[in-house]
């Protein structure tokens, strides 16, 4: 790959907006001295704005400005670019032209992506074009989906280690989730589910379990049960995660990448429990008709308005105290096909869906670009765990994340801090 005509070495779109500029001042306290850092967005005078306000360091940054809906702005960017980091959305109605001139130019790329039809999109326009190129355009670099992507690599990078077989039955627990609800969220879910709406073919594509797996189809019995129920295991009332129909396909799609590596019989799952008995079910009804509620009403034109007002608009989002004061943790458990049980830990201090999230886009672009001429990093479009892999799990923990994995069964494992990424 040869890089000597790009003078960028990151070049991070949307740094002018709420998440955009947590990032940029992520990268101005952690990157590497010597890396270029460039600042792109629609308006070179917002964008001086936001450098002025980062360390001394990004001084001399380049401003670039960039518009989502000109395609020139955005070949150039990506020509001169060794990663692009993308934090405009939402992806389904701005993403398309940036991810085809990255694949096109064989750039890497990162973007915050939830949404299930823009990946889907990607994935049948532009995976072996990426391929071909050798661009790695990685999907999903933030709470949706890293900790769900990353605690099945653990798991599975253990059971192997182990010769315990493949992954079974493994579902991924909310323990713990303070925080506000992304602006910038909302929106791709509101243009989501208007696009389902207008096309049943697309709701098809929705719903489908494996809709990102490029034709590959895992083990049955893949869904989401939209109702309160008493998991088998634990004895707990439990629904759906909320953003389980999201992060569900990205792991999914890690084990297509990788060849059905996580083993014939795994099936994957995210919950949020209530806990036992008649409280148990309560919570677990309420929980599920406010999620009902929210969705509702943000796919009726009449209730729109109630819920923007109730809700952070995109590029919106809490102050330095707020983001401080949120955390989350989620515990993955599996079985293994020879019943050994293992659970694996991802959590960290800061509000999941912007402190959080920035450190994990900032951290795998600084991945993308330290490995970006090793050899066997193959191109497409790729998820977390497969292009980033324990690369990603070692700077997340060098940013006080939690990632961790422990045999429920016997001694801890000597894979516990995982393996390294990249296609098999």
């Amino acid at each position: 790959m040869v890089d000597m005509a790009r003078d960028l070495d990151i070049a991070l779109f949307g740094a002018t907006g709420f998440v955009g500029r947590l990032v940029a001042e992520h990268l101005a306290r952690t990157a590497p001295d010597g890396v270029v850092v460039g600042l792109a967005g629609r308006s070179r005078e917002r964008l001086a704005q936001v450098r002025s306000g980062l360390e001394a360091r990004a001084a001399d940054w380049p401003l670039l400005v960039a518009d989502s809906g000109d395609a020139a702005t955005l070949r150039a960017l990506a020509a001169r670019s060794r990663v692009v980091v993308s934090t405009v959305g939402p992806y389904q109605r701005h993403g398309i032209p940036l991810v085809e001139a990255c694949a096109d130019a064989g750039t890497d790329y990162a973007d915050l992506t939830g949404e299930v039809l823009f990946v889907r999109e990607v994935v049948d326009r532009f995976h072996e074009r990426a391929r071909e190129s050798g661009a790695r355009v990685v999907v999903s670099c933030g709470f949706d989906s890293v900790p769900s992507d990353l605690g099945v690599h653990l798991l599975h990078h253990a059971a192997r280690t182990d010769g315990a077989g493949g992954l079974t039955d493994t579902t991924l627990w909310v323990q713990e989730g303070r925080g506000g609800v992304s602006g910038g969220t909302v929106d791709s879910l509101r243009v989501q589910l208007q696009r389902t709406r207008e096309d049943p073919a697309l709701r098809r594509v929705v719903q489908d379990p494996f809709a990102l797996s490029g034709g590959h189809r895992g083990a049955p019995g893949q869904r989401e049960h939209w109702r309160p129920f008493v998991e088998e295991r634990t004895g707990r009332w439990a629904v759906p995660f909320v953003m389980a129909p999201y992060n569900t396909r990205v792991v999914r799609r890690s084990d297509a990448l990788l060849g059905g590596a996580y083993g014939p019989r795994f099936r994957y799952r995210e919950l949020v429990g209530t806990g036992r008995g008649v409280r148990g079910a309560l919570q677990a009804r309420a929980l599920l008709a406010a999620m009902g509620v929210v969705l509702g009403a943000t796919a009726v034109p009449g209730l729109r308005a109630v819920v923007d007002r109730l809700l952070p608009s995109p590029g919106e989002g809490p102050g330095p105290e707020r983001r401080a004061a949120g955390s989350f943790r989620t515990e993955t458990t599996t079985t293994t096909e020879d019943g050994s049980r293992y659970a694996a830990t991802v959590g960290a201090q800061g509000d999941p869906g912007y402190a959080a999230t920035s450190v994990m886009l900032g951290r795998s672009a600084l991945v993308l670009l330290a490995t970006r001429d090793e050899p066997g990093r193959g191109g497409g479009v790729l998820t977390p765990a497969v292009a980033l892999g324990d690369d990603l799990v070692q700077g997340l923990r060098s940013e006080g994340f939690t990632l961790d994995v422990r045999r429920l069964d016997g001694p801890t494992t000597s894979g516990a801090r995982g393996g390294r990424g990249g296609l098999r």
